[in-house]
């Protein structure tokens, strides 16, 4: 196997994160090029990634059931967003949530399909 590109879609695990990958195919009867991701887990030893993150992942022999693939380097690191404060009275109001959110959308480089993992409400 050759290694491969892809993008940290959850780090929740010690020392391991999931990886989505986008490939093309020439789809013979459609003649039309298909765009496929598959989501592979991954040995990371320093705990560095985060969601986001476009990382290299090598080959490698299994290390558990699902884990094939240790992460070789971090390519790009994504834009973190952390939200300003919360007031005194410690509540945000919805609309400060909703506008969190569409910030945090615009500011990170994440696909819209796993963005629900990292909003959250107060």
């Amino acid at each position: 196997m050759k290694p491969v590109v892809g993008m940290v879609v959850s780090n929740k695990m010690q020392k391991s994160v999931v990886v989505a990958v986008d490939r093309l195919f020439h789809h013979k009867v459609y003649n039309r090029y298909v765009k496929r991701t598959s989501k592979f887990m991954a040995h990371d030893e320093s705990d560095q990634c985060n969601i986001g993150d476009r990382v290299r992942l090598d080959p490698s022999r299994p290390l558990s059931k699902r884990k094939h693939w240790v992460v070789a380097e971090i390519l790009k690191k994504a834009r973190i967003y952390v939200p300003p404060s919360v007031d005194t009275s410690g509540r945000s109001s919805k609309s400060d949530v909703t506008a969190h959110s569409i910030l945090l959308r615009f500011c990170t480089n994440i696909p819209v399909r796993f963005m629900l993992n990292l909003i959250t409400w107060h």
